[in-house]
């Protein structure tokens, strides 16, 4: 079974920042586009940002200037850097493999950005 393993979620203060971390397996990560999704209370979940193999990237934008997505090869790897993080920014993010055909997903992180 293939399994996502996100770290990094927790309670920031707003304006702050936190970066998420998705470890994946080497024949996902290589050719999968990863991408992170979140789901707030009440609401769908929705893509935040996404990145591909060749590292094209694209985000939602209520996060363009604030988010960065990344990959790192060697480590299999997917970062969600997370700044000027505002309360509506609250929610559990979910780490996404896309393959097309087949998709996988973390177990989620909370992040909650209160005051």
């Amino acid at each position: 079974q293939v399994q996502l393993v996100e770290s990094g979620g927790g309670l920031v203060q707003p304006g702050g920042s936190l970066r998420l971390s998705c470890a994946a397996p080497r024949i996902i990560f290589r050719s999968y586009i990863m991408g992170w999704y979140r789901q707030a209370p009440g609401k769908q979940r929705e893509l935040v940002a996404a990145i591909t193999s060749g590292g094209f990237t694209n985000y939602t934008d209520s996060v363009k200037g604030r988010f960065t997505i990344s990959r790192d090869n060697a480590k299999n790897t997917v970062y969600l850097q997370m700044n000027s993080l505002k309360p509506e920014d609250t929610a559990v993010y979910y780490c996404n493999a896309d393959g097309l055909v087949f998709d996988y997903w973390g177990q989620g992180t909370q992040v909650t950005v209160s005051s």
